[in-house]
């Protein structure tokens, strides 16, 4: 029986027709040619949407809470990565704990089987080399306490995002100070061992406060687990290596990069669930920019630029993070300066950005942001107002309607959820 406690909702449908017309082909294979057998593909699809749509729902019935992580700068109060409680029926949060403690763990990712959460330590000097650090944590999905495992050098300074890959192999690091990535293996028990890769990006950008050399800022994976794209905001590209999960290595793909526009500073990147699309946001130009992308090449290209701004607005601001709702009917962008969310509405055949609003309600500085994997809420984390924000998400037009929650954190940076195991 497939597990389907880890398809999304908005899935399960899709992944049931897949397994029930490979149900049928087998058995059409097994008894071409009798009459008989006409009925058994019809009882097999009957039991398999029955057994199907029990456990689903079953699963469903028990995400009604979710773990929320917070990691932060350790600042003002701040002393690592903390805990809450969402509730799934009221949008509300629970009084935060204290998850771990540990320095500047600014971005978190969790593993597949969400046993392991992994985080960066931005930092410049670890163990007396010029490189940040990745913490492993063993994830109680019961308590959701977390447990250290070990630390290993980043191979960069400041590293700024991470990633698990989709076998819970690997966690690839983007290192923004180094303007580098690399891919750290997951051992067995979720220790993390040696570097296995380590690329490193070389130029400087049309900007010279911010693009004086390479700043590689997220590393994203695609579905098939086979190419990795890393934005580097100093050189506004979107470099693209052949991942090979077995060895954990990085290799350049041909073409080996995609451009956006001279000085935008891509920042953060995603792909849209279709697979055809992607997006990434331009921390400079306060833009996002959609892609075409062919999964078989690794290849991208850009063929619309819109702004994350009202057209009005006269001041300074830039761009944090960009996220597409599991629907696939809408993207998201945080907008510091301005200090908004983005809503715009995804054209379902080209994939191609409208303007739907922008919510500011109590938003100050957000950085990360991220959706529930219901789809119902989004939270903000706003690093200069120390809080999380709780929005409800409008089904109909992606609107982000304000519930009122507002939790405390000190120097929040990046949010992630997994439902609660009781």
């Amino acid at each position: 029986m497939l597990a389907l406690e880890r398809i999304p909702p908005q899935n399960g449908n899709r992944h049931l027709r897949t397994v029930l017309s490979w149900w049928t082909e087998v058995v059409k294979m097994a008894f071409p040619s009798s009459r008989s057998a006409r009925w058994v593909p019809l009882v097999i699809a009957l039991s398999l949407a029955a057994a199907a749509f029990s456990e689903s729902a079953a699963a469903e019935a028990k995400m009604d809470r979710l773990w929320v992580y917070v990691g932060t700068y350790t600042q003002r109060e701040s002393k690592g990565i903390y805990r809450f409680e969402l509730d799934l029926a009221s949008g509300k949060l629970s009084s935060r704990a204290l998850a771990a403690e540990t320095k500047d763990p600014s971005f978190l990712a969790i593993d597949p089987d969400q046993r392991f959460l992994y985080a960066v330590s931005e930092v410049g000097d670890f163990d007396g080399k010029k490189t940040g650090a990745v913490s492993a944590f063993a994830l109680d999905p019961k308590t959701g306490e977390l447990s250290v495992l070990n630390q290993q050098p980043s191979g960069g300074a400041g590293p700024c995002h991470l990633i698990v890959d989709r076998a819970g192999k690997h966690v690839l690091v983007a290192n923004y100070d180094g303007g580098n990535a690399s891919v750290v293996p997951i051992e067995t028990g979720g220790r993390l061992g040696k570097a296995t890769a380590f690329v490193q990006h070389h130029g400087a950008g049309t900007n010279p406060k911010r693009q004086d050399g390479p700043h590689a800022h997220s590393i994203n994976l695609d579905a098939a687990n086979r190419f990795a794209v890393v934005a580097d905001l100093g050189l506004d590209k979107l470099f693209v290596y052949r991942y090979d999960s077995a060895k954990g290595t990085l290799t350049p793909n041909d073409p080996p990069s995609a451009s956006v526009a001279p000085g935008a500073g891509p920042r953060h990147f995603t792909f849209h669930p279709n697979g055809k699309n992607a997006y990434v946001i331009n921390e400079l130009s306060s833009t996002v920019t959609v892609l075409r992308y062919d999964g078989e090449r690794g290849s991208f290209e850009p063929f619309q630029t819109v702004s994350t701004l009202p057209k009005d607005f006269k001041g300074s601001s830039t761009t944090a993070e960009v996220q597409v709702h599991p629907s696939g009917k809408f993207l998201y962008g945080s907008n510091r300066g301005h200090n908004s969310i983005a809503v715009f509405a995804i054209d379902p055949k080209t994939g191609a950005l409208s303007y739907v609003g922008h919510q500011a309600d109590r938003i100050k500085t957000p950085r990360n942001f991220a959706i529930d994997p219901t789809g119902t809420y989004l939270l903000v984390a706003n690093q200069d107002s120390d809080n999380i924000v709780v929005f409800r998400i409008e089904a109909d037009s992606g609107e982000l309607k304000p519930t009122g929650t507002v939790a405390e954190v000190p120097m929040p940076v990046c949010v992630r959820m997994i439902p609660i195991r009781r």
